[in-house]
């Protein structure tokens, strides 16, 4: 008789045999979020610039006070103060990009180059502005005493806001609404729903402005969805700057031809 048999351990069935050993894949790393910043430095920002603005009109009046500069009209007072307001809030979100993303500021805000000819871009402003005042008198509009028409009425003040309309105000609402608000609402609700999302608010900023009136406010927030589509379109903030500057500049010099006919009448 023979002896016990060692024991064997039982092999894996035929044809599954361990083939050699695989090299593991690496884990690739999650696609970047655009934009970069999100909810949180949105209400952030909003607190840095009612702090901007406070803090401009306290430094125009301590200012003024100090070295006995007298603006010669209340509309210099209040554009400085405002063009303080934006410098303040744009630094401190620049450093926020930089010091919490390390990211630059005026890419990440969608100030690039842009593909879309200039004249196209500048005509797409000028033809936002008559579609707008066609859509106004369809609603009848009324023509209300207001803030933005008691600057107009001095003609200093007129050069002073022109310029202003025409170089600074466009520039930086894009940068807030366009250029900040927009992309994270776009990333949120999608194109269209993002668009019109961030013009509203931006209508709503000029309520006061037009005397309270929600005719418009709605007509600004359909100039501000048209920027929005330039900047979707284009993805640049450049260009929808551009776009408004432009619908800035028509709307002035109707507002100049009329003022010339109301004089010669």
């Amino acid at each position: 008789m023979s002896g016990p048999q060692p024991f064997e351990p039982l092999g894996p069935p035929p044809g599954l045999e361990p083939g050699p050993l695989e090299t593991p894949q690496p884990l690739l790393p999650p696609p970047p979020r655009d934009p970069f910043w999100g909810y949180p430095d949105l209400a952030l920002f909003l607190g840095l610039l009612v702090a901007s603005v406070i803090a401009s009109l306290g430094l125009v009046d301590l200012t003024e006070n100090i070295f006995h500069i007298q603006f010669q009209a209340k509309v210099a007072e209040a554009l400085a103060a405002q063009s303080l307001a934006y410098l303040l809030s744009f630094g401190a979100l620049a450093l926020l990009f930089r010091i919490h993303y390390g990211r630059p500021f005026w890419r990440s805000i969608g100030w690039i180059s842009f593909r879309v000819p200039p004249f196209v871009v500048i005509l797409s402003g000028a033809s936002t502005a008559i579609g707008v005042a066609f859509i106004g008198a369809f609603i009848r509009t009324p023509t209300t005493s207001n803030r933005i028409t008691e600057m107009l009425e001095d003609p200093k003040s007129l050069m002073l806001v022109a310029v202003f309309g025409l170089t600074l105000a466009p520039l930086a609402e894009e940068l807030v609404f366009r250029g900040f608000l927009q992309p994270l609402l776009v990333r949120t609700l999608g194109p269209a729903p993002g668009i019109i999302a961030a013009a509203v608010p931006f209508g709503l900023l000029h309520f006061q402005e037009y005397g309270n009136s929600w005719r418009h406010a709605l007509l600004i927030s359909l100039a501000g969805a048209a920027f929005g589509w330039m900047r979707h379109r284009s993805g640049s903030t450049a260009a929808s700057t551009l776009m408004h500057a432009s619908y800035n500049g028509l709307e002035f010099l109707a507002y100049f031809a009329q003022q010339k006919e109301t004089h010669h009448s």
